[in-house]
């Protein structure tokens, strides 16, 4: 059932943008209702029915120490304040979330990032972010950071300390700190995760 009448795009900005829908309730009552794409107006999943991910959140346990994890610190505007995130990122037109995960963790972190191909594919489909306010979706990339942390990529936009946290370190920063509900998610499988197969919780 089309619950809506018209679609209004409210802003022109290259990165997200604001749109209002003449929606209707189950009853058929209209009422208005916004929410944000990071699409072009004519493509936005209300209208493909898709659920191609926009994004990539990375899963980076350290190849020389799998018990720790690559965690980053980043400043969030909205907030006024920082949050403990995973990595993660956009993905470029004509890449795949692979090769968007190993790109972005090189230019947040300064790592080298190599992809965890094995269990189930599911735990690897777009799964859809905050759907009452966006239409965008987001695949987990798992793998093994190696190298070297530097601040060389980032843009001037970005406010990123990144950090290696431990079991210890990771079950207090889920217990004190601002953390995304991603990377609290995903942290809880680390708290679990055996350091000889670090991606079994995956099969």
């Amino acid at each position: 059932m089309k619950k809506y009448t018209n679609i209004h795009k409210l802003s022109d900005n290259k990165f997200l943008n604001l749109f209002h829908l003449d929606a209707l309730t189950d009853s058929g009552r209209p009422f208005d209702y916004f929410f944000v794409s990071r699409r072009k107006a004519d493509n936005i999943k209300l209208l493909t029915g898709d659920s191609a991910a926009e994004g990539v959140v990375i899963y980076p346990v350290l190849r020389e120490d799998p018990e720790k994890i690559v965690l980053i610190r980043q400043y969030r505007y909205p907030l006024g304040d920082h949050l403990y995130e995973l990595p993660a990122g956009l993905i470029d037109e004509g890449e795949t979330p692979d090769a968007a995960a190993v790109r972005e963790m090189k230019e947040e972190t300064g790592l080298s990032f190599e992809v965890y191909a094995g269990g189930d594919g599911a735990y690897r489909r777009p799964f859809f972010m905050g759907a009452g306010f966006t239409d965008e979706s987001c695949n987990a990339v798992f793998g093994y950071a190696s190298g070297t942390v530097s601040r060389d990529a980032l843009e001037d936009t970005e406010s990123i300390q990144v950090l290696t946290a431990d079991k210890r370190e990771v079950r207090r920063i889920l217990r004190e700190e601002k953390v995304s509900i991603r990377a609290a998610y995903l942290l809880m499988n680390f708290l679990h995760a055996d350091r000889e197969a670090p991606f079994a919780f995956l099969q």
